[in-house]
């Protein structure tokens, strides 16, 4: 790694320090947001739980501490309630179990993780719409709703899984949920221009598109920047596990657009197209997840040969990542817990607005670890 990047191995070595202090009060639990410098710690069923033992998974690969393995070897122990329950369950299966029993089993061989994460895709590919070839979103949230015909973007990143389930047990089936999905995002979701959507209705009876939502974003017609970095980076490992140029494709419009819409600092607005008054609010969890599918984007592009377009995505991901770390990283700063500031978790419910997001942690140390080594390849 030349001078131009010591800046990795500096932000790497911050972030590995600080994770190491945060386990002592954080230990085995499940972070979501930090409120007041402190990580709150949410219930195992919570769609983020993943992302505290992903990270710690990403950093022991990197350092070897064996602390941080055993840790997130806890965390995926106490998953094991939630998966046996069932009914906590919804789409988010696979941020959850990719990043606990995937990462374990790559990085370990263990049987317990492969079972675990094999329950974990039959669950989610039970989810599937065949009328509307989709992966259904969430469950009712309180009694008398009905959210059955409810797709999301942010599911793409669920697909692996069900890829990773199709090679390791040699039913293709599980391949195919997670295409037809990917399919209907392709159709549904990305528009013209590379914006997309958060969420699309659909009748569960009959498959039939009702119309979208805005969902975490400002408006339906609205671009949810966090939205754009889940298209992105799911697009992209769509086409690492199928080879199919139309995902390739839909990843490279949806990353144009994103880089696009980046203020100078290019830490993303956590809606590019929300009113004036309220866009300079950023979501640095969109700028570090879309940062790390940028790389891989640029990887894939790279061995296709075009290096034109797969040197603008890596410089683009660089500079994100870059910035984060300079301008927005708290690493000296012992009242916050939190990595990486100014996070928007959802706006329109004022949850969680301008405050460390435990998935933006995530993604930022996945990012230099694509960057250092090329590691923490999970998802692929």
């Amino acid at each position: 790694m030349g001078n131009g990047r010591a800046w990795v191995e500096e932000a790497w070595s911050k972030t590995l320090d600080k994770t190491l202090r945060n386990t002592a009060r954080i230990g085995s639990g499940f972070p979501h947001a930090s409120q007041g410098g402190v990580y709150d710690l949410a219930e195992p069923a919570w769609w983020t739980a993943g992302f505290w033992p992903g990270l710690l998974w990403v950093l022991y690969e990197g350092s070897g501490r064996e602390e941080l393995k055993a840790l997130a070897q806890e965390c995926e122990a106490k998953l094991d309630a939630v998966l046996d329950g069932y009914v906590r369950l919804d789409h988010d299966l696979g941020f959850m179990w990719t990043l606990t029993s995937i990462a374990s089993y790559k990085l370990t061989g263990s049987d317990v993780s492969r079972i675990r994460a094999l329950k974990a895709a039959n669950y989610l590919a039970a989810r599937f719409n065949l009328k509307g070839r989709y992966i259904r979103a969430w469950n009712p949230w309180k009694e008398g709703e009905r959210n059955e015909g409810w797709a999301i973007i942010d599911c793409c990143m669920n697909m692996p899984l069900l890829f990773w389930a199709s090679r390791e047990s040699g039913d293709p089936r599980f391949a195919h949920v997670a295409e037809a999905h990917l399919d209907t995002v392709l159709e549904q979701f990305i528009r013209e221009d590379g914006s997309v959507y958060h969420i699309v209705v659909f009748d569960p009876a009959t498959g039939e598109v009702v119309g979208p939502q805005g969902g975490q974003g400002y408006a339906p017609e609205s671009a949810w920047s966090r939205g754009a970095a889940w298209a992105i980076y799911g697009l992209t490992l769509g086409f690492h596990h199928t080879g199919k140029p139309e995902y390739l494709s839909a990843a490279q419009r949806a990353a144009d657009f994103f880089l696009s819409q980046l203020p100078d600092d290019q830490v993303p607005a956590w809606d590019f197209r929300a009113p004036l008054e309220i866009r300079d609010l950023r979501d640095s969890s969109a700028g570090s997840c879309a940062a790390s599918g940028l790389l891989l984007l640029a990887e894939k592009l790279g061995r296709e040969g075009a290096n034109a377009a797969a040197a603008k995505y890596r410089e683009g991901g660089e500079r994100i990542l870059k910035s984060l770390y300079d301008n927005y990283g708290a690493w000296d700063d012992p009242s916050e817990e939190g990595l990486i500031l100014h996070g928007t978790s959802n706006y329109p419910q004022g949850t969680n607005i301008d405050v460390p997001l435990i998935y933006g942690d995530y993604f930022f140390a996945e990012g230099l670890a694509r960057l250092k080594d090329g590691g923490a390849s999970y998802w692929e």
